[in-house]
């Protein structure tokens, strides 16, 4: 089992700043790739970005240019950067990695951002 543990969410106004946190651990070999989702209210849970072992990011369409995810595989940890935040942001985080085709996730972060 890979456990996840996510950090920094919080509230904050329109056009700010946050910067979330994620570190797993146990049986951490092997897990590839890093990721973030978010999941608004009433909404389904969707990929916001994600980072190979390899360096290679993907973005959705919503936060490219607002958002930057950076990962360290030899920690084991992963990190979103989020800018230019609208209330359109505000959704619950998780952290997500896959290890030998099997899905791990933490348990979330709110991340509140106010008009």
């Amino acid at each position: 089992q890979v456990q996840l543990v996510e950090s920094g969410g919080g509230l904050v106004q329109a056009g700010g700043s946050l910067r979330l946190s994620c570190a797993a651990s146990r049986n951490t070999f092997g897990i590839t790739p890093m990721a973030w989702y978010r999941q608004a209210p009433g909404e389904q849970r969707n990929v916001v970005a994600n980072i190979t072992a390899g360096g290679t990011t993907n973005y959705a369409d919503s936060v490219k240019g607002r958002f930057t995810i950076s990962g360290d595989y030899a920690k084991n940890t992963v990190s979103l950067q989020m800018d230019s935040l609208t209330p359109e942001d505000t959704a619950v985080y998780y952290c997500h990695v896959v290890r030998y085709g099997v899905n791990y996730w933490g348990k979330g972060t709110l991340v509140t951002v106010s008009s």
